[in-house]
């Protein structure tokens, strides 16, 4: 068996994510997370990562020994890294900012080297400089296997999820179309971030100049992998909104989520509230991921909230009533 074709089946598709159950006041009205943190390196990172490499192995971008480079951090840095070690390939991340040894460490850990680079947006042009296959998540955002996992589990109305490098959404619109489902897509879209008022305004170059405070989701540039044709709404969430609910999801299911997960929840139970009040029923699945105990250090933290400005209880009891809990 040659090194290609060993490769391929490393970057099989692994099993099912579990779908978890959320009450909702809406009578007819079913809400489901959808719990990307089961994946092995925790996160929906983890779908991009295997695309994005077994991508590069079919086109023959990478091969036996290539060095594979990507400018990001976070949970995309150590799903690439994890699947660089089960292939054997060195891998360099290029991360904004100064060095951190919380953020460098899971990469290393997986034989990873990172690299740092201030301003933030010099990452990109960093890593192009690296002897190595650029595997340019944000240019390339490769099309995943979530559509047809999930929907070989459940025939939902609605679909939310956030944006960052807009493969996500792009891929779930792009399967239920040429399948033709009824199902529409959701994003869920921070503060800051370019892509709801760019596609409010049908500007696919619209920048904001202003970084997420939420991790994980929300650009400051609507990203070249972002397609507005294929999502049916994008739903401004308050940062506060998305860190509430963040709590929520953790104190109904016990898993310490990130405040993009929240950010998600808020948008779904905004659009239940928008089904209640037309009188429809159907299902309306919400993506979760990345529950991480590190997360208790900051959006579960009120401490950490305050920091940020983050005013949380005021969107408390508006989750516990939408949730009928």
């Amino acid at each position: 068996m040659n090194w290609n074709t060993r490769a391929l089946d490393v970057l099989a598709v692994g099993e099912p994510t579990p779908l978890i159950g959320l009450p909702v006041s809406a009578p007819g009205v079913r809400l489901l997370l959808k719990d990307e943190s089961a994946q092995p390196t925790g996160s929906l990172r983890h779908r991009h990562a295997r695309a994005l490499f077994r991508q590069a192995v079919l086109d023959g971008s990478i091969a036996e020994g290539a060095t594979v480079v990507e400018a990001t951090g976070g949970n995309a840095a150590v799903a690439q890294a994890w699947f660089a070690r089960r292939l054997g390939l060195p891998y360099i991340v290029v991360m904004p900012g100064e060095r951190s040894q919380a953020r460098a460490r899971p990469v290393e850990e997986l034989g990873g080297e990172c690299r740092f680079v201030t301003p933030p947006p010099a990452i990109y042009n960093a890593a192009r400089e690296i002897d190595g296959h650029f595997l340019d998540q944000f240019g390339r955002a490769a099309p995943h296997d979530l559509a047809e996992e999930l929907f070989g589990q459940v025939r939902p109305d609605w679909v939310v999820t956030g944006a960052s490098t807009g493969a996500t959404s792009a891929t779930l619109g792009q399967w239920i179309r040429s399948h033709g489902e009824s199902c529409r897509v959701a994003v869920a879209d921070p503060e800051n971030s370019a892509y709801f008022p760019g596609w409010t305004l049908d500007a696919p170059d619209y920048g904001t100049g202003m970084p997420s405070r939420i991790e994980g989701i929300g650009r400051p540039r609507v990203e070249p992998g972002f397609q507005p044709d294929l999502v049916d709404l994008i739903v401004p969430v308050p940062d506060a909104a998305g860190v509430a609910a963040a709590r929520h999801i953790r104190e109904v299911t016990g898993l310490p989520v990130g405040a993009s997960s929240g950010t998600a929840l808020w948008a779904a139970l905004e659009l239940v509230e928008r089904m209640r009040a037309r009188g429809e029923t159907g299902t309306v699945v919400s993506l979760i991921g990345d529950a991480a105990d590190r997360h208790l250090a900051t959006c579960h933290d009120d401490g950490w909230a305050a920091g940020k400005g983050l005013d949380i209880g005021q969107y408390t009891g508006t989750l516990w009533q939408r949730t009928g809990l």
